[in-house]
């Protein structure tokens, strides 16, 4: 990761924000985006401190203007775009999709998977101009490997439509030299588990492992897609969820 300059989306906490650190102690200039500016300028001060190199650019990823403006933060700061790790996205209400309010599947459709596409718009041109690049997609179990969870429609949709567009846009980009993948978290220790030790008692039970992920787990993974010791691997959704996968089969 040494000098490859990477932009981190959903950088403001969870594994979004491990991401940013892990890549950065590697020797990554990290361009981190979130909506939340007061937990992004503690997070690039923490990176800064340790001799790493952070910038940080606050915004919605539903906004395509927003995705164009992060590649062009990396280009002016960094003189070019290696890699980007699209980390952002919502549960949304847990609810049936036969009682669900239009705004919430938009919200989760748009934050999951609309902006899934502005980034590619945006980050393989810059790739291009390189001559090469890795992009890695957070996706779920969800929707996945007969992972349909209660109440979760528009996740699920969102989701399973994330590991279709991951497939499509690395056949059509390959040949650029350009890798294209996605990480499938299990349940993770982050904001979105929740706080009741009852119901992390319970995720942590579905899993063979019998426990949750740390955030630092899952962008050990992110961080195996984006540098070459994964230069053979393009179009494929990587399970990190501690056997949840097996369990559902």
């Amino acid at each position: 990761m040494k000098s490859k300059t990477i932009i981190v989306t959903g950088a403001s906490s969870g594994i979004g924000a491990a991401a940013g650190l892990l890549f950065a102690a590697e020797g990554a200039n990290v361009v981190l985006g979130a909506r939340r500016e007061q937990e992004l300028n503690k997070l690039v001060a923490q990176i800064t401190q340790g001799n790493g190199n952070a910038v940080f650019l606050a915004g919605d990823v539903t906004d395509e203007a927003y995705a164009n403006a992060l590649v062009d933060l990396a280009e002016e700061r960094f003189g070019g775009l290696d890699g980007a790790f699209n980390n952002a996205g919502i549960t949304g209400d847990m609810t049936p999709i036969s009682e669900m309010e239009i705004a919430n599947w938009r919200a989760v459709i748009d934050t999951n998977l609309t902006s899934a596409f502005f980034a590619a718009k945006a980050q393989i041109p810059a790739m291009k101009r390189q001559g090469s690049g890795a992009i890695v997609y957070t996706s779920s179990f969800v929707g996945y490997s007969n992972g349909g969870m209660p109440g979760m429609g528009a996740y699920a949709a969102s989701k399973a439509g994330l590991i279709g567009l991951v497939q499509s846009l690395a056949s059509d980009h390959a040949a650029e030299g350009i890798r294209i993948n996605a990480v499938l978290p299990g349940g993770t220790k982050t904001a979105m588990a929740g706080d009741d030790p009852e119901t992390k008692d319970f995720i942590a039970g579905l899993h063979p492992l019998k426990r949750m992920a740390a955030p630092e787990e899952i962008a050990q993974a992110a961080m195996f897609l984006l540098s070459g010791r994964s230069a053979f691997v393009t179009g494929t959704p990587i399970s990190v969820d501690g056997g949840m996968s097996v369990r559902l089969l």
